[in-house]
């Protein structure tokens, strides 16, 4: 079942991923081209720098071709963390299961480093703090899937000992905590220059962050849907 289980995942993320960047396509290019022409207008030497890829190539080959391959392993993760978990951490369906998978990897992965470090456009950040910037990101992200591992680790922990809404709580409040004293200790990073349109950041940051909701959103679903027929076939098969 393992092996049907993680194609169908990464199948479901690839077409979540599409279904994504399409959106990406409509909603955070925009944002993007705009930011692009703002530097170049107000950088005297943008001239001059060479474009290794081309923005047409960016937002529409690049685009669709990272996404695909990000959701494609992701898509292959969240089965293989399904298999793991389904029948173990909580008596819920295999299509919920996905679902809240899929809501928690948002928050982990994408939500809580948003919080910390939110994703910003070109224009945006100095030259020479990328390596800061990218470690620091890659820091929060890493120490936020952590924080979840350990509130998971913890809500089984106690399997049988709490009643199951109270080991809840203290699994979310064993994230929460943690997460806070990470983004206590993590730099502050503020480099958004004075002039730069405050509607241009917030609608670019906001179709990022909804990029990534919709490819869990349509992924998990998908995914959850097949799940739910491997599962029914399996036990068919098992019942004869």
């Amino acid at each position: 079942m393992m092996r049907t289980l993680l194609w169908r995942g990464m199948l479901a993320g690839l077409i979540g991923a599409l279904v994504a960047a399409t959106f990406a396509l409509l909603f955070a290019e925009p944002q993007i081209d705009a930011a692009v022409a703002l530097e170049a207008h107000n950088a005297v030497h943008a001239m001059a720098d060479e474009e290794l890829v081309s923005r047409a190539t960016q937002k529409t080959w690049g685009l669709y071709t990272a996404m695909g391959l990000y959701g494609t392993a992701l898509g292959g993760l969240l089965a293989i963390v399904f298999a793991g978990l389904y029948g173990r951490v909580a008596r819920v369906g295999p299509r919920s299961l996905a679902l809240l998978l899929a809501l928690a990897a948002f928050v982990a992965i994408v939500l809580v480093p948003a919080i910390k470090y939110p994703p910003t456009p070109p224009a945006v950040g100095l030259h020479e703090t990328v390596r800061l910037r990218t470690a620091a990101y890659f820091a929060m992200l890493a120490l936020s899937v952590a924080a979840a591992t350990l509130a998971l680790w913890s809500y089984r922990r106690l399997a049988g000992r709490i009643a199951g809404l109270d080991r809840l709580l203290i699994a979310i409040g064993i994230y929460a905590g943690t997460v806070a004293l990470v983004q206590r200790l993590l730099p502050v990073i503020d480099e958004v220059p004075a002039r730069f349109p405050a509607t241009l950041l917030w609608q670019f940051r906001v179709a990022a962050i909804g990029t990534q909701a919709l490819f869990w959103l349509v992924a998990a679903d998908l995914f959850g849907r097949a799940a739910e027929r491997t599962v029914r076939d399996r036990h068919r098969r098992v019942a004869r």
